[in-house]
C-alpha cells in the first residue's frame, strides 16, 4: 500500500536528537550498514545506533582516517569501499555477503554538496556518482543480505536526501551535465535522484519486508559544505559576516536524528517510500525555493522507475531484473 505523503504526528520534531528518537528502542542483533559514518552526520548516526546496541559497518574510502575516527565505539567495523568505483563496490559487497550475515538497516549517508566540476568513472558527474549511483550499486549488491535483514521483520534502507532537491528535477536529456555544468543543479538533481531511489526500491523490495525512505537532515556545518564560499553562506543566510552560523542551523545530534528515526522507528512500521524531515514524514512542498517539504517530482513513482532504469545501465547492476 502506499504511504500518505503526509505528517504523522510522530511527537519529535527539529531539534529532536538521536538519543531522543531512540529512547527506548534496542538494536541488539541488528546489523546496519552506513556509508560516510565516520564524519559530520555519519559520524552521530554511528555513534547513536552502536550505542542503542547496534553493529554497524562503515565502508570507508579513507579507512585510515575511518578507524581513528570510530576508535572507542564499540559494536562499529570498518571496510574499504569508494563510491566512485564500481569494482570496490562490488568487492566490499561481496566481502559482506561471505559473512553470511543479514543487513536489517542500511544508511547511504555519504555525500558531496557543489563541487566544481568532476568528472568521476566512466566520466560520471561527480555529485550524481557520489551521491546516487554509488549508492544504488551498493544497495543493489548487498540485496540477498538485506532482503534476508527483511525476512527478519522490518529491514529499511534510508536515503539521505535534502531540501536541496528543490533546486532540479532529474536532468533526464543530460544527467551528466556534459552540455554546461551548474554545481548547485547538479546538486539538487542529485539530491532528487536520493529521493526517487527511496520510492523506487521501496516498490521493489516492500514484498521481501525491506521498506526505504529519503531524508532531509537540515542545514548543519559540517564539512559537507567545505566547496561552498565565505560569500556564498553571506548570501544564502548560513553565515554572517563574522563567520557565525546561523541559529537555524542544527546540532550533529539533530541533524542525524531525522535518518536514524527513519531507520529505527516503530511510528514508521508498514511505511515506506516516502521523504521526510524533522523526524517525521513531510508534507508536499508549496510555492518557493528551499522551503520545508517535498516537490513531486521527487516522489514521483514513474520518475523512480525511470531513474531505476537509467541507473541500472549505468552501472550494470540489477538485483530486481529477474522480477521484471
Amino acid at each position: 500500500m502506499t504511504t500518505p505523503q503526509h505528517r504523522i504526528g510522530s511527537g519529535f520534531g527539529a531539534r529532536s536528537t538521536t538519543e531522543e528518537v531512540l529512547r527506548g528502542i534496542d538494536l541488539t542483533d541488528t546489523f546496519a550498514v552506513v556509508t560516510g559514518g565516520y564524519s559530520g552526520l555519519g559520524l552521530e548516526t554511528t555513534r547513536a545506533l552502536a550505542r542503542a546496541g547496534a553493529t554497524v559497518m562503515v565502508p570507508a574510502r579513507r579507512r585510515a582516517t575511518a578507524e581513528e575516527a570510530l576508535a572507542g565505539i564499540e559494536g562499529v567495523e570498518v571496510d574499504e569501499m569508494d563510491l566512485v568505483d564500481l569494482d570496490s563496490i562490488r568487492a566490499f559487497a561481496d566481502r559482506l555477503l561471505a559473512s553470511g550475515r543479514p543487513i536489517d538497516l542500511v544508511i547511504n549517508n555519504a555525500g558531496i554538496m557543489a563541487c566544481p566540476e568532476t568528472r568521476v568513472g566512466p566520466g560520471w558527474e561527480a555529485q550524481f556518482a557520489v551521491n546516487h549511483l554509488g549508492h544504488y550499486a551498493l544497495v543493489n549488491r548487498l540485496w540477498p543480505a538485506i532482503a534476508q535483514g527483511g525476512e527478519r521483520g522490518g529491514g529499511r534502507v534510508v536515503s539521505v536526501s535534502s531540501n536541496g532537491h528543490q533546486l532540479s528535477d532529474i536532468h533526464w536529456e543530460d544527467p551528466q551535465f556534459a552540455r554546461g555544468y551548474d554545481k548547485w543543479r547538479a546538486y539538487g538533481q542529485a539530491k532528487t535522484a536520493n529521493a526517487l531511489f527511496a520510492v523506487g526500491l521501496d516498490a521493489l523490495g516492500r514484498d521481501a519486508g525491506v521498506r526505504a525512505f529519503s531524508v532531509h537532515p537540515g542545514t548543519i556545518a559540517t564539512q559537507l559544505a567545505r566547496h561552498v564560499s565565505k560569500e556564498e553562506m553571506v548570501a544564502a543566510g548560513w553565515i554572517n559576516e563574522n563567520g557565525t552560523w546561523a541559529a537555524s542551523f542544527k546540532t550533529p545530534e539533530q541533524g542525524a536524528a531525522t535518518q536514524v528515526w527513519a531507520a529505527t522507528s516503530p511510528q514508521l512500521a508498514g511505511a515506506g517510500g516516502v521523504y521526510c524531515e524533522d523526524c517525521d514524514i513531510a508534507e508536499p512542498a508549496g510555492e518557493g525555493e528551499l522551503i520545508a517539504g517535498v516537490r513531486t517530482y521527487a516522489t514521483d513513482p514513474g520518475a523512480a522507475e525511470r531513474l531505476w532504469r537509467l541507473s541500472a545501465d549505468l552501472t550494470g547492476v540489477n538485483a530486481f531484473a529477474t522480477a521484471g
